[in-house]
């Protein structure tokens, strides 16, 4: 199904890897023995759980996610968000967080009079564990999607290619120029879905696919669409003579080891499947009366459970394996899926065209709305309408995921994003930033729609030669999380901009006259000089203000210095200066 999306998106463009107008896959091996083969060195060890020190994280933080995650168990506004939930977060080969909560079958039933849940006796309802097994939803897209690029590596599939070229009947109503990429990064026009299950036949549905008109013409806009994934799957099993599960368990369950991943689960499988829906018209497609251990997507069900959009089960530990693959360049252990040039395109963001939508192929990339403090123009994932998600980030190593049952038992009951978007700020937290000198930084912490201060004592800089320097660290959300560096002459009363440059050690200096900061820095610090204005008694100060929806990771000081000429008026090093600031909303920790 569709998933619902988030708020609106910001920009940083990556842009893609292009080689005379086309993107360049060289050395990309033709063989598909060569994409499994071993890799070089003997391979990489597999995942083991561990202590958060062991994983490199803050253990705060991580059980503040737990806390956190809980609390959607209870009433958010109005109804739980979830009737239960597994979290998993790891950072390089070490799971530091590994907890179940909630129950994994709780409703029988739901009653629209009363909009409530009808409950099964105790002694039938399910909790959750670890190895929960759960309807991915659209997560199941990333399955699809690396299909698609290892039959991309093999070349069996050209990305710039049409869809047509290899389903002629596809080119029907106007799609003859939708590529291979637009479905990928959803720029092929499509609308987001059609009630597919309404068909009577698998050949009526595909017909249906082949039929429909484009919304927009292809590349001209971003529109998340159901239908993407599912004509790939019709690409692929053209393309290679196997059903998409069949692709599913011989390209990447098996070589990688993820045993709990597959379409359509057996029934041996359901006391471990975490239920869905009480699928019932108006709300559902169907009448199915509680869904569990079968796919919830209307569509996907109605093609046989296996469809390029969705239909793939799994738990938090297998999704952690397939993350570590990606994170390690598409290697796992000794057996290899993809290259690592491929899964670089994954990360890339093809959408530049539409700032907020950042794509690659597959994977959303830089979305806070779901990824929090985690999203990075690097950071890929996925939600999944059920009330999952794995967020992937390449600058920290760090991984996330959240599998809730959000849709049991009804849809209605669950809105926004909100308890991923808690995990991931808490897992981003977690990640420590080391101070530029010495052992403490100032933080100016990560709450939503707040103002924090901090503000050096009034000094005097009437000889017109005062400069400021520090380090400085940031990474907010872009535009609507600003830091501003500020001057006044008149006690506080009015406050000026003060514009500095900032300098990555090792990079060229960068700019900033409007004296604010704001976005992605590359999370490393950064020194920054500012030039002061002439004042008897002038204050400066930093102030870190926030919007209600979503945060960054925050912004670091440290190493205040002010001098004037070969004279210091202050100095955060030494003790008496440094009881001077003044700090509203900022922290003195130790990361």
């Amino acid at each position: 199904m569709a998933d619902a999306r988030g708020m609106s998106r910001r920009q940083v463009g990556l842009g893609a890897l292009a080689l005379g107008g086309g993107l360049a896959f060289a050395s990309l091996p033709a063989d598909p023995a060569a994409a499994a083969a071993p890799s070089r060195g003997g391979g990489r060890p597999a995942l083991r759980h561990g202590s958060a020190r062991e994983a490199g994280l803050l253990p705060g933080p991580l059980k503040q996610l737990v806390t956190d995650a809980e609390a959607f168990l209870q009433p958010s506004p109005e109804h739980p968000w979830y009737a239960g939930a597994v979290l998993l977060a790891g950072r390089g080969r070490t799971v530091a967080l590994h907890r179940p909560i909630g129950m994994a079958v709780r409703y029988q039933a739901y009653d629209e009079e009363t909009d409530t849940g009808v409950e099964f006796p105790p002694d039938q309802q399910i909790p959750m564990a670890e190895d929960t097994v759960f309807d991915l939803a659209s997560v199941s897209k990333l399955f699809t999607s690396i299909l698609a690029v290892q039959q991309i590596e093999r070349g069996r599939i050209e990305l710039e290619a049409p869809v047509a070229s290899y389903l002629p009947d596809f080119g029907r109503a106007g799609k003859q120029d939708v590529t291979i990429r637009q479905l990928l990064t959803h720029t092929s026009g499509f609308r987001a879905w059609i009630p597919l299950y309404e068909a009577p036949t698998y050949e009526e549905k595909v017909r249906r696919v082949y039929d429909e008109e484009l919304a927009s013409p292809p590349g001209t806009a971003y529109l998340y669409s159901d239908l993407n994934l599912i004509s790939l799957q019709l690409v692929l099993e053209h393309v290679t003579g196997r059903r998409l599960d069949v692709l599913l368990r011989e390209e990447i369950t098996e070589p990688l080891g993820m045993r709990r991943t597959r379409y359509n689960p057996p029934a041996s499988w359901k006391p471990k499947i975490a239920a869905t829906e009480d699928a019932r018209k108006p709300w559902s497609g169907l009448d199915r009366g509680l869904v569990w251990g079968e796919v919830h997507d209307e569509n996907a069900y109605s093609l046989g459970g296996v469809a390029g959009h969705a239909g793939v089960f799994s738990d938090a530990w297998d999704l952690a394996v397939l993350a570590r693959t990606l994170l390690d360049g598409g290697v796992c252990g000794r057996r290899r899926i993809l290259r690592p040039e491929s899964v670089e395109l994954m990360f890339t963001d093809f959408n530049t065209a539409f700032p907020g939508d950042e794509h690659g192929l597959g994977f959303e990339l830089y979305q806070h709305w779901y990824m929090g403090a985690m999203a990075t123009p690097r950071t890929a994932g996925h939600t999944g309408f059920t009330g999952t998600a794995l967020v992937l980030d390449p600058t920290t190593d760090s991984f996330l995921v959240v599998l809730g049952n959000s849709v049991h038992p009804v849809r209605s009951w669950r809105s926004g994003s909100a308890p991923r978007v808690a995990a991931a700020n808490q897992l981003a937290r977690a990640v420590p930033v080391r101070p530029a000198r010495g052992r403490t930084a100032w933080f100016s912490g990560m709450a939503s729609a707040a103002t924090a201060t901090l503000a050096l004592p009034a000094l005097d800089t009437s000889s017109g030669a005062a400069r400021l320097s520090c380090a400085l660290w940031w990474d907010t959300e872009p535009k609507a999380d600003v830091l501003v560096l500020e001057s006044s002459a008149d006690g506080g009363t009015t406050w000026q901009p003060v514009p500095f440059t900032t300098r990555r050690r090792g990079g060229s200096a960068e700019p900033h006259p409007t004296g604010t900061a704001t976005g992605w820095s590359g999370r490393v610090w950064h020194d920054l000089t500012a030039g002061l204005p002439a004042a008897p008694g002038l204050v400066v100060r930093w102030r870190y203000t926030t919007d209600r929806l979503y945060v960054g990771r925050g912004a670091y000081v440290d190493g205040l210095r002010v001098e004037s000429g070969h004279r210091r008026l202050f100095d955060e090093s030494r003790p008496a200066d440094a009881t001077r600031l003044r700090a509203e909303g900022w922290s003195r920790e130790d990361d």
